[in-house]
């Protein structure tokens, strides 16, 4: 899926995560201009802020995941995506 042109809805974004086992702050890019202009190192965001703002900024999303049926792993380093087979 082109991310980019075609962000996740929340309901994806949230079974991803699921599927990762990962809470939002670990799938962001907290080097992106966007994590910093929006202020989401706040610790009192919640999980919906935080999923809410990746939807709607997806280069904040890290990037590539790799899903087969129900599992899903962040492919870095890229040997990560062979826990797959």
């Amino acid at each position: 899926m082109e991310y980019l042109k075609t962000p996740p809805t929340v309901d994806e974004l949230d079974n991803l995560l699921g599927m990762l086992g990962m809470e939002p702050r670990e799938l962001m890019r907290k080097r992106e201009a966007e994590y910093k202009e929006l202020g989401l190192d706040n610790e009192s965001l919640t999980r919906d802020q935080l999923i809410a703002a990746m939807v709607e900024h997806p280069r904040l999303i890290e990037r590539p995941v790799a899903i087969s049926g129900n599992r899903a792993v962040l492919g870095r380093p890229t040997e990560r995506v062979l826990e797959l087979v």
